[in-house]
């Protein structure tokens, strides 16, 4: 079955030889940089058992996962290999391990009454257990330096500590100790073990993945080259390709925002963003053209946050046929910024006679105004006053914009790492929160002495093509 070039020395054994090597190593304090879905947390789920159900094992374990379903998926590993290696464990189901603080997690206790403790990300959660520590896809948790700071003190009378992980981004802490560990003599003596997917595949993976799943499958006719550049090409692009299975870090210093502030602003798992609450909608409109997206971001505000709750994608349709599903929305919101730049214009005059000036703004980008546009989206994630819905898309789009500065002096916005190089769900974005910010503004007639550009929004200046002067769009956000 299958078309693996590459057969593990021993067909028969259960791990591969990354995964041998990982479960095998004792060291209190050990490391694993991974590609994804190679089976690591799999293969961890099986050493955390082995050492928590010894008759003679000392220490619970307490692992730390990115979130609630990921920490349930974590006991349910632990659970088959108990099962598998015929062991007495009881599933205690959810248990309040702090009713203090409410702090809960999923517990499969052993017949020599020791535990496995699975909790999702809470860095406090963690404080006071003494005990072996799992931090699984600790990169992704949202404050890794607090998490190790806490888990740590937790292995001072025994146990070992295991970090998991795939890389988010080159100022993460979790890079941080790879760095410091390779590069600046390792003083924390953490064990290193690193495995991309290309190791994975050398290693036997698709050989492995070949036997477990349906013979219909269609990875079954791939041999480990085909299968490596089907992977990739269902990344969002190659940085993330390289990131989510290379084990390389995304270079935070050239991007305009760091994926850990990205991921700040994302909703928690599990979450329905689509629930609008009844509250007045905003939306951007960024206009595609021969291979761009034309993108709708639809924004809820809630206090003073912005809560996505639509985002609409339209590629290779008719004007009309976009109407049709755009115009509904348009309807719906208190007001809308469209991208009036090129065909931009068309839609602006069409959305403003359909809707009305005061509802529809058109905004013709400029290196101005997009500088205008981009910082608002980074000061409301930084300030924790925007939700995004957490999409590999959308991740690459936001990461793909970058800040230029020229020999002038002047800052210039680019999306050039991407095969359209325009970002359309980050300016959708910019519009959107533009839309929310300034709803119910007065616009100052006065900037620009009078006079009356064309169309749209000229050389920072924003408006619609028939409603006379318009204001300076720096002068505008300012309001």
């Amino acid at each position: 079955m299958g078309n693996a070039r590459i057969i593990p020395d021993n067909p028969k054994a259960i791990f591969l030889p990354y995964q041998s090597r990982w479960i095998t190593d004792q060291s209190r304090l050990k490391l694993m940089e991974k590609g994804r879905q190679i089976g690591l947390s799999w293969s961890t789920a099986y050493a955390t058992v082995s050492r928590t159900a010894l008759v003679a094992a000392r220490f619970d374990q307490w692992v730390s996962s990115r979130d609630d379903i990921q920490a349930r998926l974590f006991l349910e590993d632990c659970k088959l290999w108990a099962g598998i290696a015929n062991l007495a464990a009881q599933d205690l189901g959810d248990v309040m391990i702090d009713p203090t603080e409410k702090h809960s997690a999923y517990v499969l206790r052993f017949a020599n009454d020791r535990r496995i403790n699975s909790m999702s990300s809470n860095p406090d959660a963690q404080a006071g257990k003494r005990g072996g520590r799992v931090l699984d896809e600790f990169a992704l948790h949202p404050d890794p330096r607090k998490l190790w700071s806490i888990a740590y003190p937790g292995i001072t009378w025994g146990g070992s500590m295991e970090v998991i992980s795939t890389h988010r981004g080159s100022h993460n802490f979790f890079n941080g100790l790879i760095r410091e560990a390779r590069e600046n003599g390792n003083p924390k003596k953490i064990s290193l073990h690193r495995v991309t997917l290309q190791n994975a595949l050398d290693d036997g993976f698709l050989w492995k993945l070949q036997q477990s799943l349906p013979a219909d499958a269609e990875q079954q006719a791939m041999s480990e080259a085909e299968y490596y550049d089907w992977v990739k090409s269902g990344c969002a692009d190659e940085e993330s390709f390289q990131q989510e299975y290379m084990c390389e870090p995304a270079d935070d210093d050239a991007a305009f925002l760091e994926y850990d502030l990205i991921a700040s602003a994302e909703y928690p798992a599990g979450t329905d963003w689509r629930a609008c609450e009844g509250r007045r909608l905003y939306a951007g409109l960024d206009i595609g053209r021969k291979r761009d997206l034309t993108v709708l971001w639809v924004v809820e505000r809630l206090g003073d946050v912005l809560y996505t709750r639509h985002i609409e994608c339209l590629q290779n349709m008719s004007k009309p046929d976009q109407e049709k599903i755009l115009w509904p929305w348009i309807e719906r919101c208190a007001r809308v910024c469209i991208d009036a730049t090129g065909l931009g214009i068309g839609w602006t005059d069409d959305a403003q006679k359909a809707f009305g000036i005061y509802k529809v703004e058109g905004v013709t980008f400029t290196s101005r105004v997009k500088e205008a546009l981009a910082y608002p989206v980074r000061s409301a994630m930084e300030s924790r006053t925007l939700r995004i819905p957490y999409d590999k898309h959308v991740r690459a789009d936001l990461r793909s914009v970058t800040k230029q500065v020229t020999a002038a002096g002047n800052v210039r916005f680019t999306a050039e790492r991407t095969p359209d190089g325009h970002a359309d769900r980050f300016w959708a974005l910019a519009l959107a929160v533009h839309a929310g910010e300034t709803a119910g503004a007065t616009v100052r007639l006065d900037s620009i002495g009078g006079q009356r550009p064309s169309a749209g929004l000229q050389d920072g200046y924003l408006g619609d093509s028939d409603a006379g002067p318009r204001a300076d769009l720096s002068d505008y956000l300012r309001m």
